[in-house]
C-alpha cells in the first residue's frame, strides 16, 4: 500500500469505471476533472487516497477520510470510500488487505469508529464487509446534487 500519486489517476479511474455502476457515473475520457479532484484530495491532510500495487502497477485503491466530530465525546471517525480491486486480481485477499490497512490507519489516527457505505445492489460486497467485521447497523440516505 502506498499513497496515490497524480500518475496513478488514470488507473484508479479505470478501476472505478469497471463495473455496472461505475460505468454509468465515471468518464475516464475527461482526465482534467479527475486531476482536479486528485489535487484537492492530495492537499487535504484528512484524506488518504491509497493504491495497492503489484509489480509496479496499481491493482487496488480506496480513500480513507478522517472526520473530526463532536459526537462520541468528540471522537473522530473514518469513512472508507471508493474501494476497488482490479477485476483480474480479485479473489486473492487484496480487498481484505486494503480494508485492514484502512482500519489500522483509522486506529492510528485516533478514530473511534470506521464506517462505509455500499450500494444496495452490491450484495457480494455486503457479505465481504460483514466477513471483515462490519455490521449493517444503519440505513443510509443520499441526495444527488
Amino acid at each position: 500500500m502506498r499513497r496515490a500519486t497524480a500518475g496513478d489517476v488514470p488507473a484508479l479511474v479505470s478501476m472505478l469505471a469497471d463495473d455496472h455502476l461505475g460505468a454509468q457515473r465515471e468518464s475516464p475520457d475527461e482526465p482534467a476533472v479527475y486531476r482536479e479532484a486528485f489535487d484537492r484530495i492530495d492537499a487535504d491532510p484528512h484524506q488518504h487516497l491509497v493504491v495497492a500495487e503489484r509489480e509496479g502497477r496499481p491493482v487496488g485503491t480506496l480513500q480513507l477520510t478522517v472526520i473530526p466530530g463532536l459526537s462520541r465525546k468528540g471522537s473522530s471517525r473514518a469513512l472508507i470510500e471508493g474501494v476497488r480491486v482490479r477485476a483480474d486480481v480479485r479473489g486473492d485477499g487484496l480487498g481484505s488487505r486494503l480494508i485492514q490497512w484502512a482500519v489500522d490507519e483509522a486506529r492510528r489516527q485516533g478514530c473511534a469508529i470506521v464506517q462505509l457505505t455500499s450500494d444496495a445492489t452490491r450484495i457480494e460486497a455486503h457479505r465481504f464487509y460483514e466477513r471483515l467485521g462490519f455490521e449493517a447497523s444503519h440505513l443510509g440516505f443520499k441526495m444527488q446534487l
